[in-house]
């Protein structure tokens, strides 16, 4: 049993991956501040901040709420990698690597629901 959040490996993957994509994100042109910049750093930061919310839940019901939450985060978070990597900012081997530690990353998350059914 964990006594924090930040004790679970689920956690700090996601927490890693949110510090990935902040630092990929460092150089974006200014004028994408208020669009990819903020949208891809939310999201990717939102899995963690969803996964240690779950932790201090209650019921099951309401775990596996927050749960369904960061993985929703997690495809909105490929789905920014994506688009970045098709206008040309981000690179495509970066890219393709990030994409490959969120899947595995929702599959975690996956598993911790279904064992909340």
């Amino acid at each position: 049993m964990y006594k924090s959040f930040t004790e679970m490996p689920v956690w700090q993957k996601a927490h890693d991956l949110s510090l990935d994509v902040y630092n990929l994100t460092v150089n974006l042109p200014r004028s994408e501040d208020y669009s990819l910049t903020s949208q891809i750093r939310r999201a990717s930061s939102s899995v963690p901040a969803n996964i240690s919310e779950a932790f201090g839940r209650q019921t099951k019901k309401d775990k596996s709420n927050f749960y369904v939450i960061a993985r929703g985060s997690a495809f909105e978070t490929q789905n920014h990698l994506i688009y970045g990597k098709s206008v040309g900012y981000f690179e495509g081997k970066i890219v393709e690597s990030y994409l490959t530690k969120y899947t595995d990353l929702i599959f975690e998350i996956n598993k911790i629901i279904n064992s909340l059914s």
